[in-house]
């Protein structure tokens, strides 16, 4: 997750006060995947290979599909890490945007003033943080981890009342 806070600056408040990059965590670098892809492929061709000399053939198929299934598995899972979600804060909206690994876009706008930041927590779950205004919620950052959630929860809240305060004076 990044966070970047902003003054609000220009006319009607058109520059953001507030703005984020909510992105899933990797813990495994593209350079990890390879060294691993690469580990797991010469385990699996070592052990083939031992089962070919046993007269056991078939299994070094197997063995060829394992690390075929795991390199898919892989693939998927770095597709969907191009997930993102952006939150930006202004003087008159908070837009919430997520992208989709597809390049899809859905954008939400709430205004700043009625909107309300919720934490969703029941016993057993991840917590969800939810904004809600006029009967309308929209869940997001479901990718972060709990940590998380609280922190840019919090970073939100302040910057909420912040606008809110601002839009008093």
């Amino acid at each position: 997750m990044t966070q970047e806070l902003h003054d609000a600056q220009g006319p009607a408040g058109a520059e953001p006060q507030f703005s984020a990059l909510l992105v899933p965590h990797r813990s495994l670098s593209p350079r990890g995947f390879v060294i691993l892809m690469a580990a797991i492929g010469l385990v699996s061709f070592a052990a083939g290979t031992a089962f070919l000399l046993l007269g056991a053939w078939p299994v070094l198929g197997f063995f060829g599909l394992d690390v075929l299934l795991i390199w898919w598995a892989f693939r998927v899972n770095y597709r969907a890490a191009r997930l993102y979600e952006t939150v930006d804060l202004t003087a008159q909206s908070l837009t919430v945007t997520r992208v989709q690994p597809s390049g899809r876009r859905q954008a939400w706008k709430f205004n700043p003033y009625w909107v309300r930041l919720e934490i969703l927590r029941e016993p057993g779950r991840a917590c969800e943080l939810a904004l809600s205004s006029h009967g309308r919620k929209l869940l997001f950052g479901r990718f972060l981890s709990d940590p998380e959630k609280l922190d840019f929860a919090g970073a939100l809240t302040r910057a909420l009342g912040e606008n809110r305060s601002a839009r008093r004076t």
